[in-house]
């Protein structure tokens, strides 16, 4: 097997070194100078290397992949290119679609995109920001998991209910912050996010296939409706390539890339992204490297890539760039003095003259040392150049067997689930407490009614007792003095008043 991929012909064959395909690229280039088919190009060449690839397909004219070109390639093309031996061919193509309509259902837990990911996803200022990095920590320490988007609300609301106590560890949590982050569900939501969060999330290690012949299968996201909300597109590809770097241990410098990742329209991903994201996502594509993986940003201008982002990617493919302002003549310039030049090679202008299907390359050679700029025709690509037929995409789809494990959603106890159960065992305790608490003034109630009746019946038993012998003759005595007293007294009255009549 040859340890570099040839792609094209300038003053020789144009060559990348396999084993210099994870200090990374960038294809470049104005609409309609022929990005789509060098990216196809090297998707070929990397396949029949034994290298797996991930690209995402915004137009619909990558799948072709999957089929062998049945166009007849001018004779002109390979001549400038120096291909003697054209052969039509077809490769390995596992689809994906976040919408799981065109697709395997690509799927990430809430988790696994994390809370800076989900920060740009949401529009969250630094405040919320602050509040979504508690819920991620409360959630880690009560052994909470986040899968889906309710699960994400139900440790907002856990988080809010729990404001006054989380507070002595966190500092304020204002109320009115976590509603704003709960709104912004909802429009995340409406874009199609609730279908991509949720299990069974994909498998990493599903993407480093090769088929029976040793081809790298070639993993495309269907991203034509995707697209339409460029921040989830960007933030879906970044969270995939993020997950490779977390996932894949570190095994150096390979011969050869375990994946090659092509981020196309890359500037979608830097585009207003705060500090914070900017600095994670060159941390990744520095130390991605040394897990093996390969990324190439595909864009049209190449300085929408940040300085700190470009200064590592050693393989570098630019096509025209079309200059018609002092600004973008100033573009070009800037562009032109990325690459390394010869002596007296005016690279500006090779640039705003370069055909369709030319490119300036520059390659990281076999030392590790970047290659003069060489002005090349890229070669014509096996696959089919166009739109794939729609039986192909839907044979595509049935006859993957990924579908068995990521056809249908797994819905597995999570937070939600989990604060449920801890709600309905609080509520259940706490009318237990008050149950208790209702029994036990019942009881005190019934101890103090049963006191005072033994008390009253007492008294009574006691007013009741047998008088003694002195006792009866004392009680008839004075009764009998009291009967005859009122006689004479009634007399008394009587008579006097008879006596006045």
């Amino acid at each position: 097997m040859s340890d570099v991929l040839q792609f094209g012909y300038g003053r020789s064959v144009a060559e990348l070194q396999l084993k210099r395909l994870n200090r990374h690229g960038i294809i470049a280039g104005a609409t309609g100078t022929g990005k789509t088919v060098t990216l196809k190009v090297l998707a070929e060449q990397m396949s029949e290397a034994g290298i797996p690839v991930f690209l995402s397909d915004i137009k619909g004219d990558l799948i072709s992949l999957a089929q062998e070109n049945t166009e007849p390639v001018s004779a002109e093309r390979l001549e400038a290119t120096h291909y003697a031996h054209y052969e039509p061919a077809s490769y390995p193509v596992e689809l994906w679609d976040v919408t799981g309509e065109k697709g395997i259902p690509v799927r990430m837990t809430i988790s696994e995109m994390g809370p800076v990911l989900l920060t740009r996803l949401l529009g969250l200022n630094e405040t919320q920001e602050s509040i979504l990095n508690i819920v991620f920590s409360v959630a880690d320490e009560r052994g909470l998991l986040l899968i889906d988007m309710m699960d994400l609300r139900a440790m907002l609301n856990f988080v809010a209910e729990n404001a006054t106590e989380l507070s002595q560890y966190y500092g304020n949590i204002p109320a009115r912050s976590v509603g704003a982050i709960l709104r912004s569900l909802v429009v995340l939501e409406q874009q199609g996010a609730k279908i991509f969060f949720g299990d069974p999330s994909l498998d990493i290690a599903d993407l480093m296939q090769t088929d029976e012949n040793g081809r790298g299968v070639i993993h495309i996201l269907n991203a034509t409706q995707l697209f339409s909300q460029p921040t989830l597109y960007s933030t879906v590809l970044l969270a995939l390539l993020s997950e490779l770097y977390e996932v894949l241990p570190e095994v150096g410098d390979l011969d050869k890339p375990k994946m090659v990742f092509f981020f196309d329209e890359a500037h979608v991903l830097f585009k207003d992204a705060p500090k914070v994201l900017l600095e994670k996502i060159e941390l990744i594509v520095r130390l991605i490297r040394s897990k093996g993986v390969g990324v190439f940003f595909v864009t049209q201008n190449p300085t929408d890539i940040p300085d700190s982002v470009a200064s590592q990617l050693g393989n570098r493919i630019q096509h025209g760039l079309r200059a018609f302002t002092p600004k973008e003549l100033k573009t070009v310039t800037v562009v032109a003095d990325t690459f390394r030049q010869e002596a007296g090679q005016d690279l500006a202008k090779a640039i705003q003259e370069l055909k369709v299907g030319e490119a300036v390359v520059s390659v990281l050679a076999a030392d590790g040392t970047p290659t003069y700029a060489d002005r090349v025709m890229i070669y014509p690509p096996k696959s089919l150049l166009g739109t794939a037929d729609p039986s192909l995409v839907n044979g595509l789809i049935n006859r993957s067997s990924l579908m068995d494990k990521y056809g249908e959603a797994i819905d597995r106890e999570s937070a939600h689930e989990q604060i449920a159960a801890w709600a309905q065992e609080k509520e259940a305790a706490l009318k237990e407490t008050l149950e208790k608490e209702e029994a036990e003034k019942a009881q005190k109630k019934a101890e103090k009614t049963e006191k005072a009746e033994e008390k009253a019946a007492q008294k009574t038993s006691s007013s009741r007792k047998t008088d003694s012998a002195m006792d009866r003759f004392t009680k008839n005595v004075m009764s009998a003095v009291g009967r005859e007293a009122g006689r004479i007294l009634m007399r008394g009255i009587t008579g006097m008043l008879t006596g006045k009549k």
